[in-house]
């Protein structure tokens, strides 16, 4: 585990050089028009999940990439038994795929499975359409400065609801050599893996909401990270809108 305190510090060197901002800060904003938050959750204990994170990964050279979706690969243990742990598994990221499948009346969990601003999404691998549909939630405005997230989001809809900031650091470029179970033999390549995240109620002044927050801490800094953010109720943890960008340039 490393420690909050020098993750801060290597995640502010970093920003500081790409963002020549100084301090580490930089600012990152959604616009009024939905960003679309595509979730995708696997496990390297899958043998079919390979294709998703290949598709997942191109994403990385998409133009539409920050300014219309966000992809974010969330693994999962519930494979693990299967001869092989999965070394970016949280039980967190399981017990949200669970959450999302309870919200749509589903009774099973399976992997890989693609949700788009929180609908299950099969038509992943043939329908093209990242962008799941036009609305206009409002601005989200993220500000980071050093290991400190502040947040702005000026709703045009969801004003009379309590919302929740979700933030999360997301890893570039992991490979793993798999040496048991399903994709024993494999080298696996990982992008937009979610290593940590926090969340903050958010206050409302108006229209508008803000909170203000850590960066959360990721047990594997890479080379290239990124941050993200999306708001989402109290009472629904699809997400109303998102923002995000990278911390760190390219290797």
């Amino acid at each position: 585990m490393i420690e909050n305190r020098w993750l801060g510090c290597f995640l502010l060197l970093l920003a500081a050089h790409h963002s020549g901002a100084g301090e580490g800060s930089m600012k990152f904003a959604s616009g009024d028009a939905q960003v679309t938050l595509i979730e995708l959750f696997t496990s390297e204990g899958c043998s079919s999940c390979p294709p998703a994170e290949r598709w997942l990964n191109d994403l990385k050279a998409d133009p539409g990439l920050w300014n219309s979706f966000i992809p974010i690969a969330l693994h999962v243990d519930y494979w693990d038994y299967l001869g092989w742990k999965d070394p970016f598994a949280d039980p967190a990221h399981a017990k949200r795929q669970r959450r999302y499948a309870a919200e749509e009346g589903a009774r099973t969990v399976y992997t890989p499975g693609v949700f788009r601003n929180g609908r299950a999404w099969a038509d992943w691998r043939t329908d093209g359409r990242i962008v799941a549909r036009h609305s206009s939630p409002g601005n989200l405005v993220v500000s980071r400065d050093g290991d400190t997230v502040m947040a702005r989001f000026d709703a045009t809809s969801h004003r009379n609801e309590q919302l929740v900031l979700n933030v999360a650091v997301l890893g570039m470029g992991f490979e793993t050599r798999v040496r048991a179970g399903e994709n024993r033999g494999r080298a696996l390549a990982h992008e937009f893996v979610l290593m940590g995240q926090g969340t903050r109620a958010m206050t409302r002044e108006g229209s508008r909401y803000v909170a203000t927050t850590a960066v959360p801490t990721a047990d594997r800094p890479t080379e290239q990270m990124a941050l993200v953010a999306w708001v989402s109720t109290r009472t629904s943890q699809r997400p109303v809108q998102a923002v995000g960008g990278f911390l760190t340039p390219s290797p």
